[in-house]
């Protein structure tokens, strides 16, 4: 596994917009009479926030606007220990807005994004000093939805040939439907996560993408060529299918997920990619990586932001030394 990764280990090189959130405080329908609260919402920062937390050194690449809102971003970002000093600020364009809508059954989420900082990201950004030393650079499948620049940053990203880059790509196929013009995302979003190193997806994504009737093994062979493709199945389990998996030799393993008590599953995916992320370069067997990932999404789901607190380090380290089925017991939660 350490063989995909720079000798030296550099940083993780985190590269999507990040947009200023507003939600109601308590979680509430926006139509009550509470309070609006203020934060930051991002796919690429939130997993830069927690790989900081697990100790990764660890950097942002984005735009914002020459705003309060942009401000604020960088701020928030940076506080969690994150590099921002490769953001750009934009005089012309605004940072991007998202408000949360609470509901009994889901949160529906308003995006005012269009003409944003960050959707004017091209491909220079892979230019940066920072990816060229960079030991991981991770991608989404939101940002290629926001702009064409945005799509050619990541189709050069993933175009270019794993022997003439020194880093791995990490691409998480986050599909966002209310970016994608109708019919197109399931293609797009294939070809891109496909050609990956490690690439991540949620199997009711790839049951929306691809075919309401795929299971795990199903999803690897539609994605064959990531050294690792995660398929993470919700509160139930997650699936990472090594390089030749899914019929073509390569091993899988599944870690079921802990079970935990959800405020809000918004940002529980980022979290994961994260943990697992943290995991491989820390150089954990594909077992713990994912528990690893499990941890670390419990974390998400607990809170109504999109980042909230890890168990301390004793905590982590007792959970991921646990026997199989300690981990598995029904009862079992990170706390």
């Amino acid at each position: 596994m350490n063989s995909m990764w720079r000798p030296d280990e550099g940083p993780v090189v985190c590269v999507g917009e990040t947009m200023a959130a507003l939600a109601p405080t308590p979680p509430d329908s926006l139509d009550s009479t509470g309070e609006l609260r203020l934060s930051v919402a991002g796919a690429e920062s939130n997993v830069a926030m927690y790989l900081a937390d697990l100790g990764r050194s660890v950097c942002w690449l984005s735009a914002v606007g020459d705003d309060a809102f942009g401000r604020r971003v960088c701020a928030a970002v940076g506080a969690a220990g994150v590099d921002v000093t490769g953001v750009r600020t934009d005089p012309e364009r605004p940072t991007g807005l998202l408000v949360k809508d609470p509901g009994r059954d889901r949160t529906r989420v308003h995006y005012y994004r269009s003409g944003s900082a960050a959707s004017a990201l091209g491909p220079d950004v892979l230019d940066d000093p920072r990816v060229r030393s960079a030991a991981l650079v991770h991608l989404t499948g939101v940002t290629p939805a926001l702009s064409p620049s945005c799509r050619d940053l990541v189709e050069r990203a993933l175009g270019t040939p794993r022997g003439e880059r020194l880093y791995a790509i990490s691409f998480d196929v986050n599909h966002r439907p209310a970016l994608w013009p109708d019919g197109t995302a399931a293609t797009v979003l294939r070809e891109l996560a496909d050609r990956a190193d490690i690439a991540f997806v949620g199997l009711d994504e790839a049951q929306d993408l691809w075919g309401a009737d795929l299971e795990p093994a199903d999803v690897r062979r539609l994605l064959g060529r990531p050294r690792i493709l995660v398929v993470k199945d919700g509160a139930r389990a997650a699936h990472a299918f090594a390089e030749g998996g899914g019929g073509g030799g390569g091993g899988v393993c599944t870690v079921p997920a802990l079970r935990t008590d959800v405020v809000e599953p918004v940002g529980a995916g980022d979290a994961f990619a994260a943990g697992f992320l943290a995991g491989l370069l820390d150089g954990h067997d594909m077992r713990r990586a994912l528990r690893l990932g499990h941890l670390t999404a419990s974390s998400a789901l607990k809170v109504t932001g999109d980042h909230g607190p890890l168990p301390d380090t004793a905590t982590i380290a007792r959970l991921l030394d646990l026997t199989d089925e300690d981990w598995s017991a029904p009862a079992r939660t990170d706390r």
